[in-house]
């Protein structure tokens, strides 16, 4: 799998909830074009042709010239996923992480109403194995770390399919979230300079890795 690594710069490039899921929309589906990007996002051609750009600027993004032609332009992902290995990012552009985040949520969110709107019309196999569960748990931070890591080595054994690899015919593509949040209040008693720690740690459906999405 090929990754990039978020510096503060590329973070600033994808500050924006569309952003994220023009490139998500591409590693998922592959190369793409402006329009009909923005036919699936409900959106003018002329906004994702603008986001698409600062996309590629920043190189998370670029042009399919194999595909492309004189009226309209291909766009690829450049990478198969995003990783944040930098933990002082964070502190350094507070404004751009949250925006960051925020736009991996509204993907997330898009996903799963999506998901649950075709639900009706799914095969009886895949509504059986439909599943939408959360957990409210009582963790450290350390506990929390090696929870992540051992959910991670689990779901690395089911990546056996890459793209484009054969796969077998009843297999379809499945969107697995994860989602280890901390409970707000453990920020806002810090921020008070209280010692006690949030109820748990909320457990759903996510991104694939360390921060990774």
């Amino acid at each position: 799998m090929t990754h990039v690594v978020l510096d503060a710069k590329g973070l600033r490039a994808l500050a924006h909830p569309v952003r994220v899921q023009l490139v998500g929309l591409l590693r998922l589906y592959g190369p793409s074009t402006a329009t009909r990007l923005a036919e699936r996002l409900g959106l003018a051609s002329g906004a994702t042709s603008y986001h698409l750009r600062q996309l590629a600027a920043a190189g998370f993004v670029e042009e399919d010239a194999s595909l492309g032609n004189a009226r309209e332009r291909w766009w690829r992902a450049v990478h198969e996923a995003t990783v944040i290995d930098d933990d002082e990012l964070a502190e350094q552009e507070p404004e751009a992480m949250l925006g960051y985040v925020q736009g991996i949520v509204a993907a997330h969110t898009l996903r799963a109403q999506l998901a649950v709107a075709a639900y009706p019309a799914l095969p009886k196999p895949w509504r059986d194995a439909f599943n939408m569960s959360d957990w409210n748990l009582r963790l450290t931070p350390q506990e929390a770390a090696e929870l992540s890591g051992e959910l991670r080595a689990v779901i690395e054994r089911y990546r056996q399919h890459a793209p484009g690899a054969d796969a077998p015919a009843d297999s379809e593509h499945v969107a697995l979230t994860l989602h280890l949040l901390p409970d707000p209040a453990v920020a806002e008693g810090h921020a008070e300079g209280r010692t006690e720690s949030g109820a748990g740690a909320g457990a759903g459906a996510g991104a694939d890795g360390r921060e990774r999405s």
